[in-house]
């Protein structure tokens, strides 16, 4: 039996794989859910009912930088309640530095990823804002850092999501992680028909590189595209798809008509770049559609190149993704069904649970 479990998740804001994971392993576990903060209506608490506690530290700040070092300190001093707890599951870049106040039972760190802007992306990062504030930057890494790195040496198991993030985790951290695969709801992804588009589901992001899909598709007046999702580069994607009849750009969708969408598409377009594992081209395979993807990251650890998809350049041109759309067409794809079927089972979440069940009694060492 499972002792009494928190599970600590950096914040809910934005519809991303770190607080589905957690979530999820709150409501299958029955542990208790602590949060930096959540925004008033998020899609993720109405599928994931949890029958557990939950703790919302009431961390405030949305201004970049401000919020950073709000969570740092609110995880290091409004988490008392740990000590209540036999097992804490830490999620995130913060939610680690409330170790200190579980200084007894067991700590467990799902790493996602050591935190980027830190580390292997913080000249990527540090671009994106003017260069007054870099200094500043500068200052909260500094800041960060340390506190990060102590937390995390003071695990009893590190956790991560593929096999790509656990050589990050060695290079940058020095320690070794198991791979876990985050869970792939697999039973919720049907294929439901082959109708006319293909579906890009990435965050509108610049390292999610949705841009070069759509002007790919721009080039392709003959295939259709529907982008959802959401994030920075919203205006940006709106812009470039103006004009192109083919492509629409939907923005979030509820779960319900991501799966519809999915169920019903040609194949999924999937191009970020160094992506840690990327949950999206299992949740195609589940509904049995083929994914365009890059050779890099994470989905090299999830899709079998002409099996279950089609790999392409780590850096791909508009070119590129043009001759792949034209490549996986219809029938090819179709051909493909079984194959993403076989494969997406490999990530079924019902092996996460088994497996961090097993971690939090003590069955598997790190």
């Amino acid at each position: 039996m499972i002792m009494k479990t928190i599970m600590l998740h950096d914040y809910f804001k934005t519809m991303e794989g770190g607080g589905r994971l957690s979530l999820i392993l709150a409501q299958r576990l029955g542990t208790d859910l602590g949060y930096g903060f959540k925004t008033r209506v998020h899609p993720y608490f109405d599928v994931y009912r949890l029958a557990g506690r939950q703790f919302d530290l009431g961390i405030i700040g949305d201004l970049a930088g401000w919020r950073n070092i709000a969570l740092i300190h609110g995880f290091t001093h409004r988490t008392d309640f740990l000590k209540n707890y036999g097992a804490v599951v830490y999620s995130g870049f913060y939610a680690p530095m409330a170790i200190h106040n579980h200084p007894q039972g067991k700590n467990i760190y799902y790493c996602h990823t050591p935190p980027r802007y830190i580390y292997d992306q913080h000249d990527y990062y540090r671009l994106q804002y003017p260069v007054w504030s870099h200094p500043l930057i500068d200052a909260l890494i500094a800041y960060h850092r340390p506190r990060y790195e102590a937390a995390v040496r003071r695990m009893d198991c590190v956790v991560t999501n593929s096999k790509n993030v656990k050589e990050r985790i060695k290079t940058y951290l020095g320690l070794d992680a198991s791979v876990v695969y985050p869970p792939c709801e697999i039973e919720k992804f049907k294929w439901i028909d082959q109708k006319d588009y293909y579906l890009s589901m990435a965050r509108l992001d610049p390292l999610k590189r949705v841009h070069i899909i759509v002007d790919a598709f721009g080039n392709l007046p003959n295939h259709k595209l529907i982008v959802i999702s959401d994030g920075p580069e919203r205006k940006t994607i709106e812009k470039r798809a103006a004009g192109h009849d083919n492509i629409t750009v939907m923005g979030p969708v509820s779960d319900a008509v991501y799966r519809q969408l999915i169920g019903n598409c040609i194949a999924t377009v999937y191009l970020p770049k160094d992506e840690d594992f990327g949950m999206s081209p299992v949740e195609s395979m589940a509904a049995g559609k083929p994914v365009i993807g890059v050779r890099s990251g994470g989905l090299l650890e999830s899709i079998i190149d002409q099996e279950t998809g089609m790999l392409i350049d780590p850096d791909p041109t508009v070119t590129d993704v043009m001759d792949a759309v034209k490549c996986m067409d219809r029938r090819t794809c179709k051909t493909m069904r079984t194959a993403c079927l076989d494969r997406a089972a490999h990530f079924d979440g019902r092996l996460f649970i088994s497996r961090m069940r097993n971690l939090l009694n003590g069955k598997e060492s790190n």
